[in-house]
């Protein structure tokens, strides 16, 4: 019977990653296959070598040919697409986009990205409108809130939708709790009252199914080198048509292309000066690569990796997630909260020093998060994990456990 997570198609050595060293934090910053590093080093390569010919004649066929094959992987339409460098600077660009006066609100929740509040925070304090942030899930702060049913998260958005609310904000994949969102939903509810809405969507790209013109949402942000294992630098961003001739530049160039071809609302994003594409043009690559598995054996595997990997953390923490055990509620990333004694242990925004200990002393890369006041160990599992890895993980939680009770 095959490992757990493991894949007869791609292995660890399609990857770079230093011997010794177990990452476990693809959902932060994922590694780039080896494939998908040649390739973006080929365009680097063929851009260094004649820069005039490939920003005169390359550039423009090679950018359209590359959101054509991500526009087909994602469901949408390329006409709707633009790269961008990630996630953070989609948002910033629909940011600086919306028309907001004083009075105006934006919906968020309290469990979206820290970067995004302070995006929309700063958008808001312009000209004074506000953030609207509802609280989701059950139970009060004393506890890490838990989830049972998708109407305690869409519940408390809905009713937090006002005649201010000029749009609404929410991931698609939690960072800090790893939960899927039911975005679907929250979509068709704001279009019945003719709200927008924006996804931050990083952690969704290849994890999750995706059609953007079944979705029908307006804004769809997204980082590429997180499961898609695309180069770090690529993300695109997605805007509905109406929403396209008033879109800003969060810079300002020429905002023309640069070959002569005729006008059009990517422009402004796609020409920043003398940029390096190459992580854009890379991510055609990286769909190849993931499709050589398959992308439903990718989320098969991963899934079941994640899922073991809760039930050996819940048994050594003593903590369960708060999330139900379903695929609908997570998939390639699962978040555990750490015992209420770890909150007390490092200072606000500060490395948290069971993170640093799987480093120094295991050579585990992971994360732990943070959201309101609780700490969770977040695990990422992509194709190069496998059992083996978690149970080192496993092995290396017990020990801090044990060292920790002594030290009381």
């Amino acid at each position: 019977m095959q490992d757990v997570g493991s894949s007869s198609i791609v292995s660890r050595s399609d990857w770079s990653i230093p011997d010794g060293v177990t990452y476990l934090n693809h959902g932060s910053f994922g590694p780039t296959p080896r494939v998908v590093q040649a390739a973006r080093e080929e365009w680097s390569r063929r851009l260094s070598a004649d820069p005039m010919g490939f920003f005169l004649r390359e550039l423009d066929g090679a950018l359209n040919t590359a959101a054509a094959r991500l526009g087909k992987w994602i469901g949408a339409d390329p006409r709707d697409l633009v790269f961008v460098d990630n996630a953070t600077v989609g948002m910033n660009v629909v940011a600086q986009s919306l028309k907001l006066e004083a009075g105006d609100e934006v919906l968020l929740n309290d469990h979206e990205y820290g970067a995004v509040f302070r995006i929309w925070r700063a958008a808001c304090d312009r000209v004074g409108a506000k953030i609207v942030s509802p609280a989701i899930g059950t139970g009060d702060d004393s506890q890490p809130r838990r989830f049972h049913d998708v109407s305690e998260i869409v519940q408390p958005i809905a009713n937090a939708i006002t005649s201010r609310t000029k749009l609404i904000v929410i991931s698609h994949v939690t960072s800090p709790t790893a939960m899927v969102f039911p975005v679907e939903e929250i979509c068709r509810i704001a279009r019945s009252r003719g709200i927008p809405v924006c996804i931050d969507g990083p952690h969704a790209i290849a994890m999750r199914p995706l059609n953007l013109q079944k979705l029908e949402c307006d804004f769809y942000c997204a980082s590429l080198h997180k499961w898609l294992s695309a180069p770090l630098g690529s993300g695109f961003l997605y805007v509905r048509r109406k929403w396209q001739q008033g879109l800003k530049p969060h810079l300002t160039s020429w905002g023309r292309s640069l070959g002569g071809c005729p006008p059009r609302w990517q422009d402004d994003l796609n020409w920043l000066g003398t940029r390096d594409p190459a992580p854009f043009l890379a991510v055609p690559a990286a769909i190849d690569f993931l499709e050589r598995t398959g992308v439903e054996e990718f989320r098969q595997q991963t899934h079941a990796l994640t899922q073991y990997t809760r039930g050996r953390l819940e048994q050594i923490l003593g903590q369960t997630a708060t999330i139900p055990n379903s695929i609908d509620w997570y998939a390639s990333m699962i978040a555990v909260p750490l015992p209420p004694d770890s909150n007390k242990k490092s200072r606000p925004n500060a490395i948290h020093p069971l993170q640093q200990e799987l480093w120094n002393q295991h050579q585990i890369e992971i994360l732990v998060t943070e959201c309101h006041g609780h700490r969770y160990l977040r695990v990422s599992c992509h194709l190069y994990n496998s059992a083996a890895e978690i149970d080192q993980l496993c092995v290396a939680m017990q020990k801090w456990l044990e060292d920790s009770t002594e030290g009381h």
